[in-house]
């Protein structure tokens, strides 16, 4: 199993975690984002959208992020806990699937992205895209709740945290949402579960 992958990318985080919180052996691939890797014929052939990441497992080879997550959920988790087989629970499940690929991606990914990696987004629009969605949506859900979904962490929850985990980096600050930094506590504290990385870390600050 091969996974295509950039330690900045809150999508590809999400590939990667749920390969390392299910124990799973796999070849890490970094793709040079700054080089363009991502945009050359070999890598265009596995993912032709020329993004992070892919997943790469024998025949199988899937390149979205919550496609990921839900393949090796249902491949690899026999016990079905990240995603559950109660079709209230796995519709719910789908919901914020949903939202980590608009809402997250319109706020806090926005933001990141932004501030960042110098992507045409507006960095005011996106902060106020991540206060609205963290008021009306994450601050009450889990001001009644420790996970997104049912009583266990899910792959809702995998792929919700990486660009909430991170903005702050990008100077969003979450400290009106106590529930939500509690949130990211659980997940963080959960056994192989990997730290989102910050841009300094991997590129010393730079973009």
């Amino acid at each position: 199993m091969k996974l295509y992958d950039h330690p900045v990318s809150g999508h590809a985080h999400r590939a990667s975690a749920m390969l390392s919180l299910l124990g799973l052996d796999y070849e890490n691939v970094i793709v040079d984002l700054q080089s363009g890797a991502h945009k050359r014929p070999e890598y265009l052939k596995l993912n032709p959208l020329g993004q992070v990441p892919t997943l790469q497992d024998g025949d199988v080879v899937l390149r979205d992020s919550t496609a990921i997550l839900t393949y090796l959920a249902l491949q690899y988790d026999p016990a079905r806990s990240w995603l559950p087989n109660d079709p209230e629970l796995a519709g719910k499940v789908q919901e914020w699937l949903a939202t980590s690929v608009k809402e997250v991606f319109e706020g806090p990914c926005g933001a990141r992205l932004s501030k960042f990696l110098d992507v045409p987004i507006d960095y005011d629009q996106a902060v106020e895209n991540t206060h609205a969605l963290m008021k009306t949506l994450f601050e009450p859900h889990l001001a009644e709740n420790d996970w997104l979904v049912g009583t266990a962490p899910t792959i809702a929850d995998v792929a919700n945290y990486g660009y909430i985990a991170a903005v702050e980096e990008a100077g969003v600050s979450l400290a009106d949402y106590p529930n939500v930094q509690a949130w990211i506590a659980r997940l963080e504290a959960l056994n192989g579960f990997p730290k989102i990385k910050s841009v300094a870390e991997v590129m010393g600050g730079r973009a």
